[in-house]
């Protein structure tokens, strides 16, 4: 097992990989900005360094100042958790040259799958179903164009090193699509360093659904069932659960089988996510592989049991997995709310700001992953990321109750967050039902807005209700 872990890192993703490192015995090294010399992260690791200023540029993005803190602090791994460095190829690389453990797939196959293009054709090789569009990158504007009168319009312009929904466009006209490449190249460029683009039939009001894979060095590659990550609002994911209330098990089993058969023959190693959309029709088609721990792994742990960080530590010490295929049992319900420092009212204009005030909900079958603390900071240089509330039942309908009540529980003051909006999605109708696609939420945003107008205007002409 690795003895010193350098995570490259911050906020909660930072935490979990400290207790985990913790409960196996592993000595963790945190580094942090200037902005986050007060964080958790930074105050529960063995050992802490700071690596620069604020801004994620000079600091967690900082290659060489996190390798140089790896080599004076002594570390044997990194971990670089998700974000920030976490799909750069040239930095996993490095860690391998430097000696270190990364705890990750190697350059090589972050280069194979981190591209969208090349995934897409090395799943068609695979034998895995992918939506209609380019065979590779996209030269121009013109090419792009004269590919989607063929597969005809609505079409996506994603970049090949983009995530997050960034770097993306959808088009629904030809007169459009100049403008659009440009646009999505352009953002891809500042958010990627990486301006390459490719271009697929967009499936109209389908569901997303990912697998969480894991695999070791010795070939073993299992799925952990799936995630229905739907509800987004553009393509940013705000709730997520398992099992996914669309897939049948013969469904369950083909795409657990394909993202599979993806991971094996990119040659994977480690934790990741195979991506696919899913049809109305019941059609599914994979559209990315994302080559690190999501942020919602933990709505896998809860319902199989297994420490996907703990594995990943295995993983990268060369040892197997400590569960076959046949192992993998998913029990109960699972689901996930994303809490943001953002202002819906505002178009989810980030907030950062001082955490007043906190309270964490709790009881049975809650976990919340955090950094916050009452009086910590809140930065403006990072992701508005600040919490993940997830409940555990023995039934969807059970877990659904049991999250309105670990979000009326959670009270975070000193900021706007999307907290109310959360709580009211879990009470649509829809929601309840299961019977919802990638665009609930933007169709019913207005309506949830007013009702958050409406519920707060009682509570300040009653107190609360």
């Amino acid at each position: 097992m690795v003895k010193r872990v350098l995570i490259a890192n911050r906020g909660e993703i930072a935490l979990r990989i400290i207790r985990a490192c913790r409960e196996l015995g592993v000595e963790t090294v945190a580094v942090y900005s200037q902005a986050d010399e007060g964080s958790l992260h930074a105050q529960l690791a063995t050992r802490s360094l700071c690596i620069g200023p604020a801004r994620a540029a000079d600091s967690y993005l900082n290659q060489e100042a996190i390798l140089s803190a790896a080599r004076a602090a002594g570390c044997d791994a990194l971990h670089p958790g998700y974000g920030f460095l976490s799909e750069n190829p040239e930095f996993a690389d490095r860690c391998a040259q430097a000696g270190l453990k990364y705890v990750g797939p190697s350059g090589d196959v972050i280069r194979r799958m981190g591209s969208k293009a090349a995934a897409r054709t090395l799943a068609q090789h695979a034998g895995v179903p992918v939506v209609p569009g380019s065979d590779g990158p996209l030269k121009n504007a013109r090419q792009a164009k004269a590919l989607a009168e063929q597969v005809g319009y609505p079409v996506l312009l994603k970049a090949s090193a983009g995530g997050g929904g960034r770097g993306m466009r959808q088009v629904d006209a030809p007169e459009e699509l100049e403008k659009r490449f440009k646009e999505a190249q352009a953002e891809a460029v500042a958010c990627f360093g990486d301006g390459e683009m490719y271009l697929e039939k967009l499936v109209v009001n389908p569901r997303h659904v990912e697998f969480q894979i894991m695999a070791d060095t010795q070939g073993h590659v299992v799925h952990l069932g799936e995630r229905d990550c739907s509800i987004q609002r553009r393509r940013q994911k705000l709730v997520e659960e398992s099992p996914s209330p669309a897939l049948t098990p013969a469904l369950r089993q083909a795409m657990g089988e394909a993202a599979v058969a993806a991971a094996r023959a990119a040659g994977y190693v480690g934790a990741g996510t195979v991506e696919f959309v899913l049809s109305p029709e019941g059609k599914f088609y994979f559209i990315e592989m994302n080559t690190r721990i999501q942020v919602e792994h933990p709505v896998t742990e809860l319902v199989t049991g297994i420490d996907l960080v703990k594995e990943q530590l295995r993983v990268a010490s060369g040892l197997p997995l400590s569960f076959t295929q046949a192992d993998v049992a998913v029990s109960g319900h699972a689901i996930e709310c994303r809490i943001n420092a953002e202002d819906p009212e505002r178009d989810f204009a980030p907030c950062p700001g001082t955490t007043a005030f906190l309270h964490l909900p709790g009881g049975p079958g809650v976990r919340v992953d955090t950094a916050l603390y009452t009086g910590c900071e809140v930065p403006p240089y990072y992701d508005s990321l600040v919490a993940k509330v997830l409940v555990h039942a023995s039934t969807r309908l059970e877990a659904v109750r049991r999250m309105r009540r670990a979000l009326e529980e959670l009270v975070i003051e000193g900021y706007p967050t999307n907290a109310n909006l959360a709580h009211l999605i879990l009470h649509d109708p829809a929601f309840v039902k299961g019977r919802y696609d990638t665009g609930f939420l933007d169709q019913n945003l207005d309506k949830f807005l007013e009702l958050a107008r409406t519920c707060e205007k009682l509570m300040d002409e009653e107190g609360n209700p």
